[in-house]
């Protein structure tokens, strides 16, 4: 049955559109969009918005887990389910569990897990596809990463992981300077993988010319790779001047200063610029210890930390990332959206049916207000949170 969202600000996101509304129609597609005075006749719901914000919904394509859930862990299809209908509350309407293990079996045998269940229906967000973050990157960059998870990889080893994945292998985070690096991202590239430039400590001669060939995506940009000298550009500065790739940015305020971050968003637009989260097992839960690719984490004072100090992903949630790219960066909220929404969907190829509210796109739709609160969040036509 037909239903109707009205009396909406609609984020399309490319446009904001006044007193509007929005009809899904039996399928759990948008039917219509446009005029609410004008809007085709429903026979099910019609939802006043009082005037709230109706946005795609929040596609988060790098993320550890969240509320008590670390993604690899054991019973895989409960915890996901669990996951997915917490993380709705956060506006996310789609994700890529973001997965790491100790060895190759290990992350087989983990992949394997997820496909077995990947594509049926979840309580919440839906998952959509897998991220592998390593094992192929930098040592020297390894971040938060046990470095025995790490190692030089193999086409035969990258090829396994592909063929364990059935399809469900969206991104694959490695180093383009490793042995073999950049013969992986021309495989992972020929499956429709996207290889994502992360852990890196190569130069920018080297950087920029792999921007130029099979990387189109770059992982948490500024963090775990060289950064910038006047002299010495390194991975920053070749991802600065690249032309068309897309770019991670960790929202949580911690990973990149404000300033950074407009840096970043000056020098690619707001159309290449992709939000995430890198959140872990403690986001949404009380500061306490928690683990992460094979270490121990301390969540205190909104920080995840090893003992040592570094970083070791965030406690953010995609709304927040938004309301910081809109308050602490000054980006209006409408551009901080598209940065959740339609630029994930675009450099992950979900943009078809994903990440712009428009006739023909999945209802997968989240309702906040100007400080990104959630108050609604719809995914393919199924209400899965509800505070209005």
């Amino acid at each position: 049955m037909s239903w109707l969202l009205y009396d909406a600000t609609v984020f399309t996101p490319t446009q904001t559109l006044e007193r509007q509304a929005v009809v899904i129609d039996d399928d759990g597609v948008i039917a219509y969009v446009g005029d609410m005075h004008a809007a085709p006749p429903v026979d099910g719901l019609r939802i006043n918005l009082r005037g709230r914000i109706l946005a795609p919904g929040f596609i988060d394509v790098h993320v550890h887990g969240g509320n008590g859930i670390n993604f690899g862990d054991d019973e895989l299809l409960e915890s996901t389910r669990r996951y997915s209908q917490w993380v709705a509350s956060t506006g996310v309407t789609g994700w890529l569990p973001s997965i790491a293990a100790p060895n190759a079996e290990k992350l087989i045998e983990v992949i394997k897990g997820y496909v077995g269940f990947f594509g049926t229906e979840m309580p919440g967000a839906e998952p959509l596809g897998l991220h592998l973050e390593g094992p192929f990157i930098n040592v020297q960059k390894k971040g938060a990463f046990n470095p025995a998870w790490i190692h030089e990889g193999t086409l035969e080893e990258a090829q396994a992981f592909i063929d364990a994945g059935q399809g469900w292998i969206t991104q694959v985070t490695l180093a383009p300077e490793l042995p073999n690096g950049q013969a992986i991202a021309g495989l992972l590239r020929r499956n429709g993988i996207v290889a994502a430039m992360g852990h890196t400590n190569t130069d920018y001669e080297f950087t920029s010319q792999a921007l130029r060939g099979n990387f189109t995506h770059v992982t948490h940009t500024f963090n775990a790779q060289s950064g910038f000298d006047h002299r010495a550009p390194g991975v920053f500065g070749a991802i600065l001047g690249s032309d068309h790739i897309t770019a991670e940015l960790i929202g949580d305020g911690y990973h990149v200063h404000p300033g950074a971050m407009k840096v970043l968003l000056r020098s690619l637009g707001t159309d290449r610029v992709v939000l995430i989260t890198d959140a872990i097992m403690g986001t949404g839960l009380p500061e306490g210890e928690y683990h992460l690719v094979g270490h121990d984490v301390t969540v205190k004072d909104g920080r995840a930390t090893l003992a040592n100090g570094t970083l070791a992903g965030s406690v953010a949630t995609m709304n927040m990332c938004v309301r910081n790219v809109n308050k602490l960066v000054g980006y209006p909220l409408v551009e901080a959206v598209k940065m959740a929404s339609l630029n994930p969907a675009r450099a992950m190829g979900f943009a078809g049916r994903l990440g712009s509210v428009q006739p023909g796109k999945d209802a997968s739709l989240t309702v906040i207000d100007e400080d990104a609160r959630v108050y609604m969040t719809i995914v393919k036509s199924k209400v899965v949170y509800n505070q209005l």
